[in-house]
């Protein structure tokens, strides 16, 4: 059975010292209801994805109950896979409508990161690391992506420079969305040298090339094809792959993000499509060399080229492909457990032409990869409206 985006909200991402965890669910979750043109009780199921790792609520899965007290009893459940965590709950949500035990899902991705300290930070999202090997690597995941940075250099050659056209792609980007952690233009030769406010961080890696800490929350509902006919608009799955590989980077080459590729594969599959039928790509550049990677990855690039697709322009809006259009994980910024449900936003955006400043003209067709881990839990979907 087809699943279908009948509606949506999103939070500003950023420093939410205005707001937390229940604060940043409701603010998103009424927001896609009234989106949908619903009220509390016609959903009948409820899906949460946050990983309660650094915030001050770690069960969260009640709390969109707190919009209406007649919404008591119905069922919800938190789901965690990493960075994953938004993707991995909408396939939750996905599932109970394919089973017949829902028509109308609400599925809240939600995160409040920033109260932690940096040493919280890095500490509690590398346990998304095999621990046995890997919990000694210094600098969080910014020293994951510094080492996999390095190993592609000395195979393909020194690529900062498209590094840096990454970043400022996405905080160019990233300033045109209103919903985004950074809003301003860094420019390239900013993001290209190091300096005080542009330290290096890990590796190859300097603070522009790094996705920020934020807050945020992002709500979809999700509806079956029938039900989703009789509503005012509905944009369909037309694939929703997802794929785990090995969690010991010893145990694959991590440069080749082979799980990102057999996701992309499936989904491209699943669609009968291929990926020039593409208008737009939100992918997962948690750290620039990762949306270089993906490039290579997806298909877009052969080995060892990925830096060619920006450096050629391919991926800037109006290339041949634009990637992250909203500024992406770098600019848009990344609570973990918001993400995958607000690239699914943004992307639903997309498709129905109603993405502000940051749309692309013409766009039917979006694809999304999310990854949790170093390419560990991969999901990639493709979005197009059907009205």
């Amino acid at each position: 059975m087809s699943v279908c985006i009948v509606g949506w909200g999103h939070t500003a991402f950023g420093k939410r010292t205005d707001a937390d965890t229940e604060a940043l669910t409701l603010e998103a979750a009424r927001a896609a209801l009234d989106d949908a043109g619903i009220g509390a009780t016609d959903i009948d199921e409820i899906v949460v994805g946050s990983t309660g790792r650094l915030g001050e609520q770690a069960f969260p899965s009640s709390l969109p109950l707190q919009m209406d007290d007649a919404m008591r009893f119905t069922p919800s459940t938190n789901v965690e896979n990493a960075c994953a965590t938004g993707s991995a709950a909408i396939h939750q949500g996905m599932n109970a409508i394919r089973s017949g035990r829902a028509r109308l899902v609400l599925v809240v991705g939600v995160e409040k990161m920033t109260g932690a300290s940096r040493e919280e930070v890095a500490s509690n999202l590398l346990k998304a690391s095999y621990v046995k090997e890997e919990s000694h690597i210094r600098g969080g995941f910014a020293g994951v992506f510094g080492l996999i940075a390095e190993s592609y250099f000395q195979r393909h050659g020194d690529k900062s420079d498209a590094l840096a056209a990454i970043a400022a792609k996405n905080h160019r980007n990233g300033a045109k969305n209103p919903l985004a952690h950074f809003r301003k233009d860094l420019g390239y030769d900013f993001c290209r040298h190091a300096s005080e406010k542009n330290p290096q961080v890990a590796g190859p890696l300097k603070r522009t090339d790094c996705s920020p800490v934020s807050d945020g929350a992002a709500a979809l509902v999700l509806a079956d094809v029938e039900t989703a006919l009789a509503m005012p608009k509905a944009v369909i799955f037309r694939a929703a792959a997802h794929v785990n590989d090995f969690l010991p980077m010893s145990k694959r080459d991590v440069v080749l993000m082979e799980g990102c590729g057999e996701a992309w594969r499936r989904a491209l599959d699943q669609a009968g499509l291929g990926l020039d039928d593409l208008d737009l790509v939100e992918t997962h550049d948690c750290f620039t060399v990762a949306e270089m990677l993906e490039y290579e990855a997806m298909g877009l690039a052969r080995r060892g080229e990925g830096a060619d697709a920006i450096l050629d322009g391919v991926t800037e809006p109006g290339g041949r492909l634009p990637v992250n259009p909203s500024g992406g994980l770098k600019s848009k910024g990344h609570p973990i457990g918001a993400t995958g449900v607000s690239m699914h936003v943004m992307s639903a955006m997309q498709v129905t032409g109603s993405a502000g400043d940051i749309q692309v003209p013409g766009a039917t067709l979006a694809g999304i990869f999310n990854m949790g881990g170093v390419s560990v839990a991969n999901y990639c979907s493709i979005l197009e409206p059907i009205r």
